[in-house]
């Protein structure tokens, strides 16, 4: 049976948990394709970016799908976009995962959500397993329901607020900042006009998971 919601495409491109992320938007009652083909990725009333694995692999396999600029314009024109773990990650402007390597320095992210990536500092790494989260007045994504979990899996994360040394964000009537605690506070979850961000993982969070997924369907 092919669910009735708004039409949501999982963008194929080569990074991702795009299977248990389809059946966690089709519990919330998006109408999903899981897909690698531009027009039908730029068409759709919601584009979800998953993302596993290592930083620079990630963003380099969304910039060789046409993933850079599919998002752009998608932000451009106010259509939305839920980036998930790494798929969050490379909106933003840039991680350290990669600066200990040879040849290697921070490397570029897509600069449309603000931070950069530093390894966490919690005696063990990775993150992985439930935390609570802190979210965000005014969240589309959340409830003022204290005490809810969700599941991460991460070494890195953008703290919050950001370190004394950086450049303060530039102000965003409407930008949301959902936080979690592990070793630091760290950005768990952003929303920014169409762009939200997710370092949680929602198809591995159960119910809450989907009941965020249904949330986020209903500003599409």
């Amino acid at each position: 049976m092919i669910a009735a919601g708004p039409p949501v495409v999982v963008f194929d491109y080569g990074s991702g948990n795009i299977r248990s992320v389809a059946r966690a938007l089709t519990a919330a009652g998006c109408a999903v394709t899981v897909s690698d083909d531009l027009p039908t990725a730029r068409s759709a009333a919601g584009l979800v970016v998953p993302g596993v694995g290592a930083f620079a692999a990630c963003r380099a396999a969304l910039r060789e799908a046409g993933g850079d600029d599919l998002i752009r314009e998608r932000y451009a024109r106010g259509a939305a976009v839920l980036g998930i773990c790494v798929g969050m990650q490379v909106m933003c402007e840039g991680s350290a995962e990669h600066a200990d390597q040879r040849d290697s320095a921070d490397v570029t992210g897509l600069g449309l959500l603000p931070g950069h990536l530093v390894r966490l500092t919690a005696p063990i790494v990775p993150h992985m397993g439930w935390n609570l989260i802190d979210p965000a007045p005014g969240s589309a994504l959340f409830t003022d329901e204290p005490g809810q979990r969700y599941y991460f899996v991460h070494s890195y994360a953008v703290p919050w607020p950001p370190p004394a040394a950086a450049d303060p964000p530039v102000a965003d009537a409407h930008l949301r900042v959902t936080t979690a605690d592990y070793g630091g506070r760290f950005i768990a979850a952003i929303e920014s006009g169409p762009l939200a961000g997710t370092q949680f993982h929602p198809e591995k969070s159960g119910p809450a998971g989907v009941a965020l997924l249904r949330r986020w369907r209903a500003t599409l």
